[in-house]
């Protein structure tokens, strides 16, 4: 027997249901903000991932499904779903148009990691990206529209935040950084001695205990920020708090590329193990511009679905639609008939097997249908079909063209 290669998982039955409600929810959620669907392909050139996720990073290292294609060119799945979007977004020439572009997106992405609860080889995720606008108001709708769709799915969070400064602010604190992390060098994990070659203020997210106990007395970025950085971040705050929107700062929330910049968030829940991260995003002002598009600002988030698919709250199932079926082999053609003119306005599932009436009624009963239809050998005589409500529990014979 074949299966499913490791890390990647069918969607079936409940869980396609819980899948789908999200797809909707989300989306719907994203329209209201004014955002529009975009798709990027599954597969892209290599270069497009280590120039805007970066080389140094776990993900485009050691995570990436990365071959050489039949015409020679070095190509990958994609790992996540920013940096199609971007290469779409300069490709298709909208950086140069200028104004707003907002879009949204949903699909499966690909990494090469253990396979654990929640965190899949092949994952999917619903994320948005907003082009064009530079303000700290951007920044909060990104909040608020992640919050918008954890209410509707009734999944309870915490948001963190953060400012990762900018130009102005950055390249001192870095300074600060390396020369705090290199005086404590002898007792950092390895990753750590790697990161701050490649990627300093990585190392404040480090996972390993020993690190994060040397790192408290590590000087925080949210204490170098310069007036501008400051500024916005205080609005950043004065917004949430002006839509009620609770949050926490957290001064080791970081995103370690040079492209990001200012705001940076995630959300987190307490209902999913150590592995808490449900959505997170921030401001990269800078990525357009890493590649070879105009400088462009830019904020979006991500959110990955299978961790969400457990603290989904799914509304209640209602009957819906019609099951049609057949007492008697000759009255199958009409069954089928009837059910064809009902799909023009209502859902309808026919049974082309011949069953008696107790049959039908289970049938129907199991796939939630809300009236059980049936047309037996007086019906067929007749030119009629028996109708009964499920939900109402009433029945009643009526007339094929009626019906």
């Amino acid at each position: 027997m074949i299966s499913s290669l490791r890390g990647m998982n069918d969607i079936l039955s409940e869980d396609y249901e819980r899948f789908t409600y999200f797809i909707s929810t989300a989306t719907m959620v994203a329209q209201r903000y004014g955002f529009h669907f975009i798709q990027t392909p599954l597969l892209e050139e290599t270069a497009l991932f280590k120039r805007s996720v970066g080389e140094s990073s776990d993900i485009v290292g050691k995570e990436m499904y990365q071959f050489i294609d039949k015409g020679e060119n070095d190509v990958c799945l994609r790992p996540e779903g920013t940096a199609g979007v971007v290469r779409a977004f300069i490709q298709k020439k909208l950086d140069r148009a200028g104004g707003i572009h907002r879009f949204f997106y949903h699909g499966a992405m690909f990494r090469y990691e253990r396979p654990q609860k929640g965190r899949l080889r092949q994952f999917h995720q619903f994320g948005v990206e907003s082009f064009g606008v530079d303000s700290v108001y951007e920044d909060a709708a990104m909040i608020m529209m992640v919050s918008d769709i954890l209410k509707e799915l009734g999944i309870g969070y915490r948001l963190q935040i953060n400012s990762l400064g900018d130009n102005s602010c950055m390249p001192s604190y870095r300074e600060k950084l390396v020369k705090f992390v290199q005086e404590c060098k002898d007792g950092i994990c390895e990753d750590c001695i790697r990161r701050v070659e490649t990627n300093p203020i990585r190392v404040l997210d480090c996972k390993n205990g020993a690190c994060q106990e040397l790192y408290v007395g590590a000087p925080k970025l949210i204490h170098n920020l310069c007036s501008g950085c400051n500024d916005d971040f205080a609005t950043l705050k004065k917004i949430l708090e002006n839509n009620a929107i609770l949050y926490e700062v957290n001064t080791n929330l970081v995103r370690g590329l040079d492209y990001y910049s200012k705001t940076a968030f995630e959300f987190v829940s307490d209902n999913i193990g150590s592995q808490s991260a449900i959505a997170g995003g921030g401001r990269y002002d800078r990525l357009v511009e890493f590649l070879d598009g105009r400088p462009t600002p830019a904020v979006g988030f991500a959110m990955g679905i299978e961790r969400l698919m457990e603290l989904i709250v799914m509304p209640e199932i209602k009957r819906d639609g019609y099951y049609i079926g057949a007492m008697d082999d000759k009255a199958v053609d009409i069954a089928v008939k009837i059910a064809q003119k009902k799909r023009k306005t209502d859902k309808a599932v026919v049974d082309y097997k011949a069953k008696n009436l107790k049959n039908h009624l289970k049938a129907a009963d199991k796939i939630n249908a809300k009236f059980c239809c049936v047309i037996g050998e007086d019906e067929l005589n007749n030119g009629t079909i028996w109708v009964k409500d499920l939900e109402g529990k009433t029945e009643a014979i009526l007339k094929i063209e009626e019906f």
